[in-house]
């Protein structure tokens, strides 16, 4: 008789560790989610702050490339702005696509 109580208790035990084991794990894959999905808005308007960087950046070069004369300086106007246009995009739909 007292096998058959410590088999049952042991029993009893292990379906209440897998009960618990499920409960925590989608406790941690939820919380994981929602960490991930808080570093979207930092991150996005660091590439807004960044893409704006670049632009100005860019205005400087291509006002002086156009001030010297240079005459590749609509080349370098359309490189800096697709690399700006690039930037907020790809930070735009990063975040669609994953919220």
């Amino acid at each position: 008789m007292t096998k058959k109580r410590l088999f049952l208790s042991a029993a009893l035990m292990l379906a209440a560790l897998g009960a618990f084991a499920q409960g925590n794990g989608s406790a941690g894959i939820t919380e994981a989610t929602s960490m991930v999905t808080s570093y979207f808005d930092p991150a996005t308007k660091l590439i807004y702050a960044i893409g704006a960087v670049v632009g100005l950046i860019g205005g400087v070069k291509v006002y002086s490339k156009f001030s010297s004369g240079d005459p590749d300086t609509s080349k370098t106007a359309a490189s800096w702005f697709g690399a700006c246009i690039f930037l907020i995009v790809s930070a735009t739909i990063l975040r669609s696509f994953f919220l």
